[in-house]
């Protein structure tokens, strides 16, 4: 048997933990000596490992205990497990991207007042014949957009190689606002004219346009927002205003590399105000 000591520090609880478990009766000693110590054997580690995974998967004590007393089998427990697992993985991605979207916001803020180092160019953009993969996404945030627009280009890359398609150049985003605020996210890719699509995916011809300010974006799109920003300002700036869909057009861009090496032009069609 073990004192409640060595019990706590094989069990990587608190003698407290123990003791708190064994006044609500969650998790009481093998045996209590007359002097009132503790003790405690090596097959309560089973009960202590439940209790300490089921109170990390958000249960309280008392669901607990009403879960214990139901004798989980370790497969129950395992699936309960793997499905925290998930969750939590899911958490932390969605929380990276809300933490590079406050960063971004602040280095925004940080630089009010400062004229910005960025190249602005203004050009005419060719048209483009693409094959393209659809979805909405909830509104502009990086956040909004990257989970729909990631997952858009991995399924259409998938779909030219199927249908023995070859990219011609770089790909091409485009986004349509809606009324109510949702935006349709394009995920396009130049191809040939003549590919068939049989399809599993839609061919469109975007137009040309006759002018468009471009600023070349370094790094992941989930940090976009300063230079869609300094592009703004750059436009009002300077006597032009934004006429038509943006675009984003991937000069340098793989899913599965360093998103900081990634290279992305910025397109906003404009007129003179």
């Amino acid at each position: 048997m073990f004192y409640i000591g060595d019990f706590a520090r094989a069990g990587r609880v608190s003698v407290r933990i123990l003791r708190h478990y064994d006044a609500i009766g969650l998790l009481e000693p093998a045996h209590v000596g007359d002097n009132g110590y503790r003790f405690y054997d090596a097959g309560q580690l089973e009960r202590l490992n439940r209790i300490v995974a089921l109170k990390d998967l958000g249960f309280t004590l008392e669901a607990v205990g009403v879960l214990l007393d139901k004798q989980l089998d370790a497969a129950e427990l395992r699936g309960m497990l793997r499905l925290r697992r998930e969750e939590l993985r899911q958490q932390i991605s969605a929380d990276s991207v809300r933490l590079a979207q406050v960063e971004a916001r602040l280095r925004i803020i940080e630089s009010e007042g400062v004229m910005p180092h960025t190249t602005v160019t203004i050009k005419a953009l060719p048209a483009l014949h693409l094959a393209e993969l659809t979805g909405t996404a909830a509104g502009f945030e990086p956040g909004a957009i990257s989970p729909v627009i990631q997952p858009l280009y991995e399924e259409l890359v998938q779909r030219l190689t199927d249908a023995g398609a070859t990219m011609t150049g770089p790909a091409v985003a485009w986004y349509e606002q809606h009324d109510d605020g949702t935006v349709l996210v394009h995920a396009g890719a130049q191809v040939a004219p003549g590919t068939a699509s049989d399809g599993v995916f839609a061919l469109v011809d975007l137009p040309a346009v006759e002018q468009a300010a471009t600023l070349i974006h370094r790094g992941s799109m989930d940090e976009v927002m300063p230079s869609v920003q300094a592009l703004a300002g750059w436009i009002e700036a300077n006597g032009y205003v934004a006429r038509g869909n943006s675009r984003e057009f991937y000069l340098d861009y793989a899913m599965n590399e360093d998103p900081a090496s990634w290279v992305t032009e910025l397109q906003e069609p404009v007129a003179r105000a």
